[in-house]
């Protein structure tokens, strides 16, 4: 086998050019000061697939078919995540589920990660409506990865660490022998909640109304432009009187119209 030289640094042409894909297909914005971990990112991609510069790299995704665009995806997206991450938001999902106990109620995680957001949100249902409730849960995200770890629903004892020990005897199933150190989803949690990858800027299959939407630290990698669209979106697919929920460090963008805040990044479609 014929040895392929360390890709170099990532360059201005090749960097502008793949800013450029990444925003057309997903939004994402990548300013310049990100240059450097995207060139760390994608270096793994470059020797999994033996290239010796990002220039071949390039070529490669020239072809719109190329599988490559997904896994280019994957590397640059950013997934940090946690079981009841913002506390103060599932205290208001659980004020929400309470004021529709007994009629249909639907949720959508926008940007699910690596799944603890939809599954915090199903403990919340459970624990909060009990059993022979009409609730689904859609969990979405860009990256695939992240996607069947969501789906798998295992975790470390690290990342369980935020919840309860009640409700980890309740919800989850303790590992052993290999699996020692891991907690698995119950099987009676999982039909709650669906699984699917989505771009958020490409056409949506659902047609809603839905009842809560977070999505949360996800508007923030995009420009204005982009944000605005979305959120007119998601206010679209709300019925009224629905809560969209947003990170902390995110707000309603200035043009968009139809929401009231209803908590800290919280807000209420009018």
């Amino acid at each position: 086998m014929v040895a392929v030289a360390e890709p170099g640094a990532l360059g201005e042409r090749e960097f502008h050019w793949l800013r450029r894909l990444v925003r057309t297909r997903t939004g994402i914005e990548l300013p310049e000061s990100k240059r450097t971990l995207c060139q760390t990112r994608l270096i793994r991609r470059l020797r999994a697939l033996h290239l010796g510069s990002f220039t071949e790299y390039v070529k490669m995704l020239e072809d719109e078919a190329s599988p490559e665009h997904n896994e280019l995806i994957n590397a640059i997206t950013t997934n940090v995540t946690a079981f009841f991450r913002e506390p103060h938001h599932f205290e208001l999902v659980r004020e929400v589920l309470r004021k529709l106990a007994g009629k249909r109620i639907r949720i959508w995680s926008a940007g699910c990660s690596s799944g603890e957001e939809p599954w915090s949100l199903a403990i919340t249902a459970r624990e909060t409506l009990g059993e022979g409730a009409d609730l689904k849960i859609l969990a979405t995200d860009i990256d695939t990865e992240v996607l069947a770890r969501a789906s798998a629903g295992v975790y470390e004892d690290a990342n369980v660490e935020p919840i309860g020990r009640a409700q980890l005897q309740r919800h989850f199933a303790r590992g052993t022998g290999p699996n020692a150190g891991r907690w698995r989803i119950n099987d009676e949690l999982r039909p709650l909640v669906t699984f699917k990858q989505l771009n958020l800027f490409a056409p949506w299959p659902m047609r809603g109304p839905f009842d809560l939407i977070l999505c949360r630290n996800v508007i923030i990698y995009f420009d204005t432009e982009n944000k605005v669209k979305l959120l007119r979106r998601y206010h679209d697919l709300l019925a009224p009187g629905g809560h969209l929920m947003l990170g902390h460090s995110e707000s309603i963008t200035a043009g968009v119209t139809g929401f009231t805040l209803a908590g800290r990044t919280a807000y209420v479609r009018t």
